[in-house]
């Protein structure tokens, strides 16, 4: 594991490159055989790009920020509160919420596999599933989030979750102050797949003006 210290993101460019050759040689043979229709693939991997992708998660996170009771709700038991929203599949794994806080910064790795929530995130990005993620975010987390661009406070402890095939997790981000008067709408357009992992924080106000603003 310590030859992963000294990975990079850098390096997952030839990761995505090698992935995406196998993906497309797969779905060749497959296509070829008739057992994959090119049409039907293409509509599925662009709902889970543009209709699901971090947008489920982000509109449940700020229904949360926005209602303490529904957050209440989804902290206690995040499949549930999720399904309330129409968000989780009822074959899905068993959803967890933990929540950012000045205290304590959530991060989560699969570090087995590549266990993700895409009910509510979507398509796991090609980093998570990377080796060097999965093993440095354990034993380096504090490195890996300034990889990340993320600074926290020395004082804020960094918690890491590993998923697994039966539980997933979602994390909710703090919310940024300056918009207790938004709608649900914009703050859900604060709400980043990266912040939603921990690699991230929410947006600032100054980066998404309120659509009421535009």
């Amino acid at each position: 594991m310590a030859a992963d210290d000294h990975h990079t993101h850098d390096h997952h460019g030839s990761e995505l490159s090698e992935m995406q050759l196998r993906v497309k040689a797969l779905e060749t043979i497959l296509t070829e055989k008739g057992y994959v229709d090119p049409k039907a693939l293409d509509l599925i991997i662009e709902n889970a790009e543009t209709r699901i992708g971090p947008h489920n998660g982000a509109r449940i996170v700020a229904h949360a920020w926005a209602d303490p009771a529904f957050k209440a709700r989804l902290l206690e038991d995040a499949t549930e509160a999720a399904n309330s929203l129409g968000f989780v599949s009822p074959v899905g794994a068993h959803l967890i919420a933990v929540e950012n806080t000045p205290k304590t910064h959530h991060m989560v790795v699969c570090t087995l596999c590549s266990c993700y929530p895409w009910e509510v995130l979507g398509l796991p990005p090609v980093w998570y599933k990377s080796a060097p993620y999965r093993a440095r975010a354990v034993i380096d987390p504090k490195g890996v989030l300034a990889e990340f661009g993320v600074k926290l406070p020395p004082e804020t402890a960094i918690r890491v979750w590993d998923s697994t095939a039966e539980t997933r997790f979602l994390v909710v981000p703090m919310r940024p102050a300056g918009t207790e008067a938004w709608s649900e709408d914009d703050l859900a357009r604060l709400v980043t797949r990266d912040s939603m992992v921990g690699t991230g924080l929410a947006k600032s106000p100054a980066e998404v003006r309120p659509k009421a603003q535009q």
